[in-house]
């Protein structure tokens, strides 16, 4: 892993690749669900799932940060208190777009509704903390 990248919008404290799109995530996305996982997470779970490969990976999202999809730039409305330790230990984030300004659950990332685009292979995902 590298170090944080820094740029216009911030500092670039996670980055990954998606590496394949399970065949459910297209359905998912369009009620609202964005679920990624590391690459070498158990086969039960490509199916719904993003996969990916980080490449830099120092921290997860907070309330106010940004992730970018490709060149699509979403704002983070919330973050759970178990977000940071499943993306860092098991490349795992839930993205909700529900608007929510409080979690529901504890691994949950919310943003804005209809904000989700479905990921395309080769594609680089970022989380942008915001100065």
């Amino acid at each position: 892993m590298t170090e944080a990248a820094t740029g216009e919008a911030g500092d670039v404290v996670y980055q990954t690749t998606v590496t394949s799109i399970g065949e459910q995530v297209p359905a998912f996305v369009d009620a609202g669900i964005l679920i990624l996982f590391a690459a070498e997470s158990p086969e039960e779970l490509h199916s719904i799932s993003v996969l990916h490969t980080a490449d830099i990976a120092l921290a997860g999202p907070v309330t106010g940060d940004i992730v970018q999809i490709g060149d699509v730039d979403i704002p983070v409305l919330a973050v759970g208190s178990v977000v940071e330790e499943n993306l860092l230990n098991l490349g795992h984030v839930d993205f909700k777009a529900d608007g929510r300004s409080e979690v529901k659950l504890p691994g949950d990332v919310c943003v804005p509704k209809g904000s989700l685009p479905t990921p395309e292979v080769a594609q680089v995902v970022r989380i942008i903390h915001r100065p």
